[in-house]
C-alpha cells in the first residue's frame, strides 16, 4: 500500500481537476554538458495514476510521456523505475542536487535533470491535494474499466 502523505486530505477533491508545473530541465547531453530545455509535467483528477511530462518550445520533437506518479515521489528518495522511465534522487556523491529521469524509446535515450526543491512541493501541495496517496483506485470506474477490456 502506498504511502499516506501527511499533507494530504482523507478524500479526494472532486472540484479540482488538474495542476501542473513548467521547470527548466537540464537535458543531460554528457559528463560535463547539459542544455536548458523547459518542460512540464501535469495532473489530472480524471488519471489518477499518472503524470504527464511534456517538452517544450523547441524540445517538443522529445514528446509527451506519461508514467506512474507514484514513481515521480519515490524518486524523490531512491532509485526507482524499470523500462522506458527511470528515476533517481540526488547524488551528494556526485554533486548532483537535482532529481534524474532517463526516457527511453526504442531508439533513444534522454537523461534530464530536474529540480527536486519544485517536484517535491508540487507533488506535495498539488497533486496530493487532488488526489491524496493511496485513494487512487477510488477515482477509476471499474465496471466501465472491465467493459473496455472485455469488449
Amino acid at each position: 500500500m502506498p504511502a499516506h502523505h501527511p499533507l494530504s486530505d482523507p478524500q479526494p477533491r472532486p472540484e479540482a481537476a488538474a495542476t501542473d508545473l513548467t521547470l527548466d530541465a537540464r537535458l543531460v547531453l554528457g559528463e560535463h554538458q547539459s542544455v536548458d530545455v523547459p518542460v512540464r509535467l501535469a495532473y489530472r483528477g480524471d488519471d489518477p495514476f499518472a503524470v504527464t511530462l511534456e517538452f517544450l518550445g523547441h524540445a517538443t520533437e522529445a514528446g509527451t510521456w506519461h508514467f506512474a506518479r507514484e514513481l515521480l515521489w519515490e524518486g524523490l528518495h531512491r532509485p526507482t523505475g524499470l523500462g522506458d522511465v527511470r528515476i533517481w534522487p540526488p547524488c551528494t556523491c556526485h554533486a548532483r542536487t537535482s532529481l534524474r529521469v532517463m526516457l527511453r524509446n526504442q531508439a533513444d535515450i534522454a537523461l534530464l535533470d530536474l529540480p527536486t526543491r519544485q517536484i517535491r512541493r508540487w507533488l506535495r501541495r498539488e497533486s496530493f491535494a487532488l488526489v491524496p496517496q493511496g485513494t487512487e483506485h477510488t477515482l477509476i470506474d471499474w465496471a466501465t474499466e472491465f467493459d473496455d477490456l472485455t469488449g
